[in-house]
């Protein structure tokens, strides 16, 4: 286990622990059932289904980007629901290459709770390696979660309009190098990038296994990023952003936050600056 990781080896041993619950969070784009079916087909014993859009966002507006935040108090129900309180360690995985559950660990730790981690490799990896799977859903009683926001965690479109006049905050883009350059625009409505971002592909968080890296690999990533500012992440909409959010904090970044409605609430608003 490292600061927000953990490894199929770690997770064996503890799946069966009562303190523990493990989240799974397949989801493809474009196929808001998939996740589901996958999960019903096979997935870790003990785990319990969480949903991108269903659990993780609340309905499209005009303005929050394509996954805005959920509604809080339908968050927390859903947690209580699965025996989630502040006792519990959590442990998220995907097969999307950790982004869902990344983005599921931002969640939880927005609304307070302090140990949630995410499986160091794909769900696939951890099938095909052998370890257990089941078809069996798990119940479990019913408990209390208590939000407690970490307000600090969250970035605005109005801090971003301010961020870019200003040298003591970074601001990351975490697309791909295509979109981020704007020569390619598959999802949204506009293609380039805010004015002063830097891209760093959430992709390299990973190696060519769909295993997060070692912490000094991930440390040469961001090389560039000084300790000492605001850093401030995005990505088309709240969710491929999250890994590197993971990654900067567990490098020690301590003023990391997430711009949560991402490129797809920038580009709504019209007066807002687009670069190439």
């Amino acid at each position: 286990m490292s600061k927000n990781l953990v490894t199929c080896q770690w997770l064996k041993e503890h799946m069966d622990d009562k303190n523990i619950r493990i989240l799974d969070c397949r989801f493809e784009l474009g196929k808001p059932n998939a996740g589901f079916e996958a999960y019903l087909e096979d997935h870790i014993p003990n785990a319990i289904y969480v949903d991108l859009e269903k659990d993780m966002s609340r309905p499209v507006r005009d303005h929050g980007g394509r996954h805005p935040l959920p509604n809080l108090e339908d968050f927390s129900a859903k947690l209580a629901a699965i025996g989630i309180d502040e006792t519990m360690t959590v442990v998220a995985y995907d097969d999307q290459g950790g982004a869902m559950a990344s983005r599921l660990w931002w969640l939880l730790k927005y609304v307070g709770h302090k140990d949630v981690f995410v499986l160091s490799t794909s769900y696939s990896n951890w099938k095909n390696n052998g370890f257990e799977i089941t078809t069996m859903i798990p119940h479990f009683d019913h408990t209390k979660f208590t939000v407690a926001l970490k307000e600090e965690m969250l970035s605005t479109m109005e801090d971003i309009r301010a961020s870019i006049q200003n040298e003591d905050v970074i601001l990351i883009d975490s697309r791909d190098p295509l979109r981020f350059l704007g020569i390619e625009e598959p999802i949204d409505k506009k293609a380039g990038h805010i004015p002063s971002a830097k891209n760093y592909f959430w992709k390299d968080c990973l190696n060519e296994n769909g295993e997060w890296k070692k912490r000094e690999e991930q440390k040469e990533r961001f090389n560039d990023i000084e300790q000492n500012k605001e850093i401030i992440v995005y990505c088309g909409s709240g969710v491929t952003a999250c890994p590197n959010v993971l990654c900067l904090q567990s490098l020690g970044y301590e003023n990391v936050k997430l711009y949560l409605g991402s490129w797809s609430d920038w580009i709504s608003y019209n007066e807002n600056e687009i670069e190439k």
